[in-house]
């Protein structure tokens, strides 16, 4: 940089001009603002109008997400009615088989323990599990206190469980009618009430005792349900196998579970052959689906469960 010089006021000298500190910091200063301005303008510059490949895929991720961010929404609510419902009605099976609520889902906060993941030291792993080792401990002998009381209850009655067997033999989902509930009647066409589950079988299919009981009742009549069945097995509970082809057992007989009485048909007033099965509780028909999910895979037993509900029209 050249040099530069002036002219003394005083002596018409010339000399070379001496910054001061004070310009020199104010110059420096000058210099540096410009240049983080620069800095700040070209980095604005860069972050508006230029990606790197890493931010152009990461729009792209979330121009996606937001478009899937509504649907799944609607799904997580879907699933939400969804588990809802199924509480439902595992409560009502419950109560149904075991006369009481069910209970409630432990929750172990496991989740939450993951979840911190590597800040956990040794010492909290060993009260986290000492912790849990005397919840777990209670809750298990709450379960051993409820297994004592069922197990008391089973010796004072004669039987305790429901008919909880499927009354044919290589049954498949698809031979599943209408079950319990209002549904068109065949023959007038109009809603009626239906008091049990159509199981779609050919003529002649052997047909086998639910449960262990006494047979209360048989009835031959080429009208209304036809031949039938009716079996007491104890507490209130009785099973009904109506528009039997041929009856096998006699009144007043013991059965055991699988034992047959009969085979199915399409007696009395029925629009197609198929073995109309009803079971009650203290004369309270009670819905047969309910009471086959300890004889059938879970997949079978919901399929099941889909079509005795969704089919419109009875047998009957």
């Amino acid at each position: 940089m050249s040099s530069r010089y002036i002219i003394d006021k005083d002596d018409f000298r010339i000399r070379k001009d001496r910054p001061s500190v004070r310009s020199v910091f104010m110059r420096a200063l000058k210099y540096l603002v410009v240049s983080v301005g620069l800095a700040v303008i070209y980095y604005i510059v860069f972050a508006l109008f230029i990606s790197t490949d890493t931010e152009r895929r990461l729009k792209q991720e979330n121009r996606m997400f937001e478009k899937l961010y509504p649907e799944m929404e609607e799904k997580e609510a879907l699933l939400g009615d969804v588990v809802a419902e199924l509480q439902q009605r595992d409560n009502s099976i419950y109560g149904e088989i075991f006369h009481s609520a069910a209970l409630p889902s432990m929750d172990f906060g496991y989740a939450d323990f993951v979840s911190a993941g590597d800040s956990v030291s040794d010492e909290g792993v060993v009260r986290y599990t000492e912790m849990k080792i005397a919840s777990t401990g209670k809750k298990a002998a709450k379960v051993d206190a409820s297994f004592k009381y069922i197990l008391e209850k089973c010796a004072s009655m004669r039987d305790s469980l429901p008919p909880l067997h499927l009354p044919l033999k290589d049954f498949s989902y698809a031979q599943t009618g209408a079950s319990v509930g209002s549904k068109i009647n065949p023959f007038y066409k109009v809603p009626v009430s239906h008091d049990g589950l159509d199981l779609l079988v050919p003529s002649g299919t052997p047909v086998y005792a639910s449960a262990a009981g006494v047979v209360v009742e048989t009835v031959r009549s080429g009208r209304g349900s036809g031949n039938v069945v009716v079996i007491d097995h104890g507490n209130g509970y009785v099973t009904r196998y109506a528009h039997l082809k041929e009856i096998h057992v006699r009144r007043g007989r013991h059965v055991e579970m699988g034992d047959k009485i009969g085979l199915s048909g399409m007696t009395g007033r029925a629009f197609a052959p198929h073995l109309h099965y009803t079971v009650m509780k203290d004369t309270v028909v009670l819905d047969p689906l309910n009471h086959f999910f300890g004889s059938v895979t879970p997949e079978t037993y919901m399929e099941m469960m889909i079509l005795g509900e969704s089919i419109a029209q009875s047998m009957d």
